[in-house]
């Protein structure tokens, strides 16, 4: 029995990235947008848990909800700017992220937004490359505009 090697092609075959990997991408440039859209020219962002008046470096993209629901989780109405310590720490925080959330977007959108978190959702790899591709841009814009360096 003869076997027949198999000349390797000169053509590099691109290998697909991964869903997870795409996320990941994505999450990180999401995040940085939220960010930057959230704070004001002075590099400075208002927690929309707590209230206080933070610099840009103590930031976090807080979800109203969680990560999880992967229906909200690249929603933009469902992410805002909040200080580290009630993002990572405070078990509370979503009483006054609720309040000041309605205050942001309106009663009707926040409904929309709960409807939208129960239901389910999967993201292409085509998809989540858009998304990044997207949110990059408006990140360069965004720290252009106001003059911080990423």
């Amino acid at each position: 029995m003869y076997y027949i090697k198999k000349k390797k092609s000169d053509k590099s075959k691109k290998r697909q990235t991964s869903q997870s990997t795409l996320v990941k991408k994505l999450d990180k440039v999401f995040s940085l947008y939220v960010r930057l859209r959230d704070c004001d020219t002075n590099r400075m962002f208002r927690c929309i848990s707590c209230g206080k008046i933070k610099p840009f470096e103590q930031a976090d993209a807080g979800h109203f909800h969680s990560r999880r629901h992967m229906a909200t989780r690249f929603d933009e109405d469902n992410v805002s700017a909040e200080c580290r310590f009630c993002n990572r720490f405070s078990a509370d925080h979503l009483i006054g992220y609720r309040e000041n959330l309605i205050k942001k977007i309106g009663t009707q959108r926040f409904q929309l937004l709960e409807g939208k978190a129960n239901s389910t959702k999967k993201w292409s790899c085509f998809e989540l490359e858009q998304l990044i591709k997207y949110y990059t841009v408006l990140v360069k814009k965004l720290s252009e505009e106001k003059e911080i360096k990423i």
